[in-house]
């Protein structure tokens, strides 16, 4: 199924899976009239006979590869590209490390610490509380740091891009740590709405960063 969401500035988000494109702009065109396709720098504009457009990003812009002639033929082959990818998916106390080989996962890290939730309480206990929990979320990072070196530093020059997912603070932080240098220098896609960090995670999130972002707007 396409996932949807609101556009800021109006408009909706469409994520298409690459193996659904061809159909879904097929349907764009059964409903909302003929249509005319410009190819862009990173995918496809499509503008129908109603005035109603489809701007089709993909994850990492299209591939050297490519050389469709029809553009939704174009848009169809590059979506299904088998990028080389890095992810990284973190939230507190929990973090996913992968390489991922188009959909299939090539290496993988899993791992969670305990770091205390929030508490109403105050004065010096509070404090220590802050300190302690700050300390956690510390270990934590570094912990996540430490596994995106072993397992994705390995890989980075076979890499086309890094796929990041959770909380953002935490994914900045680690990606400051200098060891990971050569994986800020890489395009990213940043998946919305990922959950705790486990296995099952990690294998959605190399399905989800293949899907073509599409920003439907309609008269």
């Amino acid at each position: 199924m396409a996932g949807t969401r609101p556009a800021a500035g109006g408009g909706r988000w469409v994520s298409v899976p690459p193996e659904r494109i061809a159909r879904w702009l097929a349907g764009f065109g059964e409903r909302h009239g003929a249509t005319t396709a410009e190819r862009t720098a990173g995918g496809l504009l499509v503008a129908a006979a109603d005035g109603a457009t489809a701007d089709c990003h993909l994850p990492f812009g299209w591939p050297a590869a490519n050389h469709g002639t029809e553009p939704a033929d174009a848009l169809a082959a590059a979506a299904a590209y088998r990028w080389r990818v890095g992810v990284l998916l973190i939230r507190r106390g929990a973090h996913a490390v992968g390489v991922a080989d188009g959909a299939d996962l090539a290496a993988s890290k899993v791992d969670t610490r305990y770091v205390q939730g929030r508490t109403a309480a105050g004065g010096w206990s509070q404090q220590r509380f802050a300190r302690r929990r700050d300390k956690q979320t510390r270990e934590s990072t570094d912990s996540a740091a430490d596994h995106a070196a072993r397992v994705l530093l390995p890989a980075v020059a076979t890499l086309t891009g890094l796929v990041t997912g959770g909380d953002r603070a935490m994914t900045a932080a680690v990606l400051d740590d200098r060891r990971l240098a050569p994986l800020r220098e890489l395009p990213r896609v940043e998946l919305p709405d990922v959950p705790e960090p486990r296995h099952a995670t990690l294998v959605e999130a190399a399905r989800r960063y293949r899907e073509v972002r599409i920003l439907v707007r309609e008269p």
